[in-house]
C-alpha cells in the first residue's frame, strides 16, 4: 500500500508543481494567427447566439463550440512551445468559477419549478386577473412586482410570471400588452441589480467576493429610479379602461407550496450566512438548501398529498411510482441557459488569456477612466448580453474603488433594458408575447429608458460617492 502511494505521488506531484510554475508563463498571442482566429470564432459564434430568434438556433450551441475551438489553439500553441501544462492550469481556474456559478443556479432553478409545479406563481397570476384592476393598473402592479419577486426569484423568472398575467387580461388590447412588456422587463432587470439573486452578473460579482451581500443594497435607490423613471412617462401611452372581469376560478397552491417558498428564503440565509459568517463559497450553502427541499419532497410523497394528472398516465403505468421529485424539477432546470454559461465562460476567459482583456482593461479603465469606462458597459450589455461583458470585467479586475465596482454591477445589471435583446428577461418575453412585444415595439421607448439609466447612474453617485 505504501508502494502504490509513493508511486501516485511520485506521477502527480511533479506534474502539479510544474502545472502551477506553468501557469504564471503566458504569453502574448493578441497579435498572432491564433488571436486573430479565436476572436473570429468567438464574434461568429456571439452573431448566431444574437440571431437566436430568427434561425431557431439555442445559443448554448455556437458557444459551446466556440468555448472548444478557442482552447483547442491555446493548448496547440502551449505545447508546440514547450508549456503543456499552462493551459490546463488557467481552464481549470475558469471551469471551477463556471462550476460554482452551475451548481449556484441549478439549486435555485429546481426551487423555482418546485415552486411553479405547486401552483404559486399560478395563484399570483389568477389573483391579479380575477381581481379587476384597470389596464394602468395592471401596468403599474405588474412592473412593481417584477421590481420586488425580481432579487429573489431572478429576472428571467420574474418578468416570464408577469406577462403571463399580462397576456391573460390584454388579449383585446395588443398596445397594454407590448407597453407592459416593456415596464415588466425594464422592472424585472432595475430589481435584480440590487441583489446577489437577482441577475447571473450580481451573482458572479459576489461569488467573486467583490462586495459582500448586505453591500449590494446600496443599488436600492438607483434601482428605483432606474424602473420609476420610464414607467411614469410610458404610463401616458397605457389604454385607458379595464379589460374584461374575468369569471374563472383561482388556482390553488398544492400541498406545501408556500413552505418551499418558505425553503427557498431559508436556503438564501444559508448560502449569506456560509459567505459571510464561515467564509465558505455560497455555492455551499445552496447545495445544503438543496437538501431541505429534497427531504420535504419525500414528505410530500410519502404522506401522500401529490396531485396526480391522471389523463396523462399512459394505460397500465404504476401511479405510485409518480408525485413529486425534485430530480424532476432539477430535469426541467434551464440547461440551454446553463451550457450558455459554460460556453461564454469558457470562451472569455480563453480570449482572456490569449492577453485580450488585459488590453481592453488598459484602454477602458485605463484610457477612458473608470467612470466613463463603467457606463459603456452598461450600452454593451444592451448589444452584446451583460454576462460576457461582466465576465471580461471580474477577468480583467481593474483596480476599482467601491463606489465604481457598485456602478459596474448597476449599469451591467440595468443596461440590458435599452434594448429588447439586451437582457434574457427581454429576449423571452419576445418569445413568451410573439407579434405583441418586439425588439421595435421596444426599441421606440429606448430613449426614455436611457433617461431611466443615466438618472439611476446620477442618484448612485449622489448615494453611493
Amino acid at each position: 500500500m505504501k508502494q502504490l502511494l509513493f508511486v501516485l505521488l511520485a506521477m502527480f506531484v511533479p506534474s502539479i508543481a510544474f502545472a502551477s510554475e506553468a501557469a504564471h508563463q503566458t504569453i502574448d498571442l493578441t497579435g498572432h494567427w491564433v488571436g486573430y482566429a479565436a476572436i473570429v470564432i468567438f464574434v461568429l459564434a456571439y452573431t448566431l447566439v444574437i440571431l437566436e430568434e430568427q434561425l431557431h438556433l439555442r445559443k448554448s450551441k455556437p458557444v459551446l463550440l466556440a468555448a472548444g475551438l478557442i482552447w483547442i489553439l491555446i493548448a496547440a500553441y502551449y505545447a508546440s512551445h514547450g508549456m503543456p501544462h499552462a493551459a490546463e492550469v488557467a481552464i481549470r481556474h475558469n471551469f471551477l468559477e463556471y462550476a460554482e456559478l452551475f451548481f449556484f443556479l441549478l439549486v435555485a432553478m429546481t426551487y423555482i419549478n418546485a415552486m411553479l409545479e405547486r401552483n404559486v406563481f399560478d395563484a399570483l397570476r389568477d389573483w391579479l386577473v380575477i381581481k379587476g384592476f384597470s389596464y394602468k393598473q395592471l401596468f403599474w402592479l405588474t412592473g412593481i412586482l417584477a421590481f420586488f419577486i425580481s432579487p429573489i426569484a431572478d429576472n428571467l423568472t420574474t418578468a416570464l410570471i408577469m406577462c403571463a398575467v399580462v397576456l391573460a387580461v390584454g388579449k383585446d388590447e395588443p398596445k397594454f400588452i407590448a407597453i407592459s412588456c416593456i415596464g415588466i422587463v425594464v422592472g424585472a432587470n432595475a430589481g435584480g441589480a440590487f441583489s446577489p439573486f437577482g441577475d447571473i452578473t450580481t451573482l458572479m460579482v459576489w461569488q467573486k467576493g467583490i462586495m459582500q451581500f448586505e453591500e449590494f443594497f446600496a443599488l436600492f435607490l438607483p434601482s428605483v429610479v432606474n424602473y420609476l423613471i420610464p414607467a411614469f412617462i410610458m404610463q401616458f401611452a397605457v389604454p385607458e379602461g379595464s379589460p374584461k372581469a374575468s369569471t374563472g376560478k383561482m388556482t390553488p397552491i398544492k400541498h406545501g407550496g408556500l413552505i418551499i417558498v418558505g425553503l427557498f428564503i431559508l436556503t438564501i440565509i444559508t448560502a449569506v450566512s456560509f459567505h459571510n459568517f464561515l467564509h465558505l463559497p455560497p455555492v455551499f450553502g445552496m447545495m445544503l438548501g438543496l437538501a431541505y427541499l429534497k427531504f420535504f419532497g419525500y414528505y410530500i410523497r410519502k404522506s401522500g398529498f401529490t396531485e396526480i394528472d391522471h389523463s396523462d398516465i399512459p394505460t397500465g403505468h404504476n401511479i405510485d411510482d409518480e408525485g413529486f421529485d425534485v430530480f424532476d424539477k432539477i430535469a426541467k432546470a434551464e440547461w440551454d441557459t446553463l451550457f450558455f454559461f459554460y460556453g461564454v465562460i469558457m470562451a472569455v476567459g480563453g480570449l482572456g488569456f490569449i492577453g485580450y482583456l488585459g488590453v481592453t482593461s488598459e484602454f477602458m479603465y485605463g484610457q477612458l477612466g473608470a467612470t466613463n469606462a463603467n457606463i459603456l458597459v452598461g450600452i454593451l450589455s444592451a448589444i452584446v448580453d451583460n454576462i460576457p461583458v461582466m465576465f471580461a470585467v471580474l477577468t480583467m479586475n481593474p483596480d476599482m474603488s467601491q463606489t465604481q465596482w457598485l456602478l459596474v454591477t448597476l449599469t451591467a445589471g440595468v443596461g440590458g433594458s435599452l434594448l429588447s435583446i439586451g437582457s434574457a428577461a427581454g429576449v423571452a418575453l419576445m418569445g413568451q408575447a410573439r407579434g405583441y412585444y418586439t425588439f421595435f415595439s421596444h426599441l421606440k421607448w429606448t430613449p426614455v429608458i436611457a433617461l431611466g439609466y443615466a438618472a439611476s447612474i446620477w442618484v448612485h453617485f449622489l448615494v453611493n460617492g
